[in-house]
């Protein structure tokens, strides 16, 4: 059977943490009518100034078209659909379609697919790449997996949150793509660290260097907004430690069982471990720098450069 998505549909959001926020208010500004649910109310409140309906429970989202879900883990996924009051528990409603923003487990997200199934409910995994400050600036990307035609029919509204938007496959891979993203990153981030401090200890300050990074052609988006955290030491959190550890455990559990060795990915994951067991759990995870200066034998500080990030805000 074709789905055959309503125009406009009503949208449900649950999850209004840093990311989930930014991305129900725009689907807000651009116009739909959204109702959000958060574990903690007073987090979804704000965004009833931008014309949201704040619900209690996820359940009170069943009669929704669509129903987004951005949560931190697991487990967590599984209570707000599955769980008790979650949005696939409700005897008489349950969504056309739920799409899954979150960082989770292939196997929980079959499992919720098919419980899914059995009230009609399409799910389409579609995890993100980016921050608030990516989402202000329109570069979020996203990649989608399920029903061919389920993604085609919510295409628009996955369109309104970024600017790339990827059809990955059927069923659970991109969960693949998106756990396999993550731990580039972090490989990223730890070499990254590494090739920086290797340069200041030279005698080379981190903005110069950075600076030569970036406009070569190994720069990046992502060295580029990193760059002002390595620069200055600002470690306020865009993705913290331990959610990079978690991420790490899903993509060396995937290649374990794909029997894919990932011998750099394996010794990153033990640096992020340290790094979290040393205290840096609430920052962004950009203070692996400070554990790599530790292991060099140096003591870092801000340099105060003006360092651009390289994210133009967009409408």
């Amino acid at each position: 059977m074709t789905y055959v998505a309503k125009d406009p549909p009503r949208i449900g959001w649950i999850g209004t943490g840093r990311m989930g926020f930014q991305l129900a208010a725009r689907l807000l500004d651009a116009g739909y009518d959204v109702a959000v649910q958060n574990r903690t109310r007073a987090k979804a409140e704000p965004l009833a100034a931008r014309g949201a309906t704040v619900v209690d429970r996820p359940q009170d989202l069943a009669d929704r078209d669509v129903v987004f879900v951005m949560v931190s883990a697991s487990a967590d996924l599984e209570s707000v659909t599955t769980g008790d009051g979650g949005v696939l528990t409700d005897p008489d409603a349950a969504p056309g379609v739920l799409v899954d923003s979150s960082t989770v487990s292939a196997q929980v997200s079959a499992q919720v697919r098919a419980e899914a199934a059995k009230r009609g409910t399409a799910l389409l995994a579609a995890p993100v790449s980016g921050n608030p400050k990516v989402i202000a600036a329109g570069q979020l990307t996203i990649a989608a997996s399920g029903p061919r035609d389920v993604f085609d029919g919510v295409e628009p509204l996955l369109s309104t949150l970024g600017r790339g938007v990827t059809y990955v496959g059927d069923d659970e891979v991109a969960r693949l793509v998106k756990i396999a993203h993550n731990v580039f990153l972090g490989v990223v981030t730890q070499s990254l660290a590494e090739i920086t401090l290797l340069a200041e200890k030279g005698g080379v300050s981190r903005a110069a260097f950075l600076a030569f990074l970036n406009d070569s052609v190994m720069g990046s988006v992502f060295t580029r907004y990193k760059s002002p955290a390595l620069v200055n030491l600002d470690f306020k959190p865009t993705f913290t430690m331990p959610l990079l550890r978690k991420d790490f455990d899903l993509g060396l559990a995937e290649a374990r069982a794909l029997e894919v060795p990932m011998p750099l990915a394996s010794a990153t994951a033990q640096l992020v471990a340290g790094a979290i067991g040393a205290g840096h759990t609430d920052e962004d995870f950009a203070t692996l720098i400070l554990e790599q200066a530790r292991r060099s034998g140096m003591v870092l500080e801000s340099e105060n450069e003006d360092v651009d990030d390289g994210l133009t805000v967009t409408s």
